[in-house]
Order: C-alpha cells, then structure tokens, then sequence
C-alpha cells in the first residue's frame, strides 16, 4: 500500500518506519514545506522518496496528515479536493475545530480523524524513532462521518502497529485531551519558567535537578510550533482544567503558611490514588 505523510517530524516519521517495519505500507512518500526534513527523512530511510504536495497525494492509497493542528486546518481541505477514493488521515491533537471546517466538504467520507496519544518532547525528522506507538492508545473521532471502508483501512492501520483503539466524538477528545494531556504540557512550560526565573545559576540547575525534575520539566523542552496551535485550537477546555491546577495549587499554598501538614499530608495520600489508574 502506497502510504504518503505529509509532515515528516516525530510523528509523521515515526509513523513511517512503523508502518514501513510491519509491512502495512510497501512504498512512503513523503511531503514536506521544508526539503531539509525531506532530505534527512530519505538518509535516514524513513521515507522511500519525495514529491511536490499534488503529486504526493495523488500517488497515495492512504494521506497520513502529520503537520501542526494549525497547518492541519488548512491541509486536509486541500488533499480532500484532490483525492478520488484515497483514504486521508491526520494524527492532530485537537479535532473540534478541524471537524467543523471540513463538515460540508463534498468529500468529507474519505476523511477519517485519528489521534495517536504518542509522543516524546523532541521534534522533526531526527526525532523518529520505532515501536513510539506501540499498544499505546489511539483515538478516532466523529466515526460515523466517515466512509465504512475508509475507517476499515484506518482501523487496521492501527491494527497492525498494534495500538488499542477508542471511539470519541471530537468536543469530548478535546476536553478529555486538555485534562490528561494538554494540561501536563502547559504545566510542565510553567514549572520550567519559574525554575529558570528563581534559579538563575544554570549550574546549580544541571548539578542539583534529579530524576524527579527531569521527568516532570521534561515536556517543557517540547516544540512551541506544535503547542502553542493545540493551547489556541483547545483554549477553552485549557482555561477549564488550569482553573483547576491553579485552585489545587492555591490549596498546598495555604497549607504551607498555615504549616497545616497534616492536611497536606492527606491530600498527597488523596493524590496517591493515580497509582490505581496508572500502574
């Protein structure tokens, strides 16, 4: 099967040799705004060759959408006006705002959405790496929209990776990926502002930051070209659940200067209760 990506970064390359590597794709094209990410996909052999964007398309049994959601807004009307009975596809963070941009196109039956909740805090081609997908989960929105024979082929993309599939409408994707997702990054950007505005000993920094740092400030090394379009697209669901961070946080201030510990005691044995969901 003749699969083109169109966004050659982490995703978008790590979904290349995946599919390459199971044998579900016989041949990956790969399009890209920039030809230096073409030109490292095809020496790192994660694509078979380039093409310009309508050639790519029209070559492609399935059109993997991998850019930033904003770019995403604006690619899949296009590759939709070009495809006959091709499968298109994104692997976007946020779909609301897709999905209602592309509800009246002509050909929205062959577009499927799907959100792989994979993902690692690098990015472009040099970022790809093998077994990123695999058995995490991937979400496909607004099923019922799309062509059956159009979600059968995605659905065994998926299928043979392997990664557990679930079935969202996409206002409830993007409120449950701001509270799980979402959230973690603007997070992790805020932990890593105050480190560096009270630390100001880069040092100190590298000596002292331990395990624990590292894991939670890790996402703030994320790209801002693919997070900030995701913070604007969700914005409202974001205001919802930092609301929430925010009050929480305000809480464990409280108790600080009160030097109530014993009830900030139990709210870290309240917090412990994630170890259930997250074994």
């Amino acid at each position: 099967m003749n699969i083109t990506i169109i966004g050659i970064g982490l995703i978008g390359g790590s979904m290349a040799i995946t599919l390459k590597e199971n044998g579900f794709a016989t041949r990956v094209i790969g399009v890209d705004a920039n030809q230096a990410n073409l030109d490292k996909a095809v020496r790192r052999r994660l694509i078979d060759e380039d093409m310009p964007f309508d050639e790519g398309v029209k070559a492609a049994d399935i059109v993997i959408v991998a850019t930033p959601v904003n770019t995403i807004l604006d690619i899949v009307p296009r590759v939709l006006d070009l495809v006959d009975r091709q499968v298109v596809m994104d692997v976007g963070s946020t779909k609301t705002e897709l999905l209602k941009g592309i509800a009246r196109h002509p050909k929205r039956g062959r577009f499927v959405a799907t959100h792989p909740m994979a993902g690692t805090e690098y990015s472009g081609p040099e970022a790809a790496i093998p077994n990123l997908f695999d058995r995490k989960c991937t979400v496909l929105c607004n099923a019922e929209e799309s062509d059956p024979d159009a979600l059968a082929i995605v659905e065994k993309l998926y299928e043979s990776i392997p990664m557990r599939k679930v079935w969202l409408d996409s206002e409830s994707h993007d409120l449950h990926a701001a509270y799980v997702s979402h959230i973690s990054h603007i997070s992790s950007f805020a932990l890593a502002l105050t480190v560096l505005e009270k630390e100001r000993d880069e040092s100190r920094i590298f000596e002292l930051a331990s395990g624990g740092f590292d894991s939670t400030v890790r996402l703030a090394k994320s790209s801002p070209d693919m997070w900030a379009p995701i913070f604007q697209q969700n914005r409202d669901n974001l205001l919802d659940v930092l609301d929430e961070h925010i009050n929480q946080l305000s809480r464990f201030r409280s108790l600080l200067i009160k030097r109530d510990f014993k009830t900030f005691y139990a709210l870290m044995q309240e917090a412990n209760n994630i170890r259930k969901i997250l074994k």
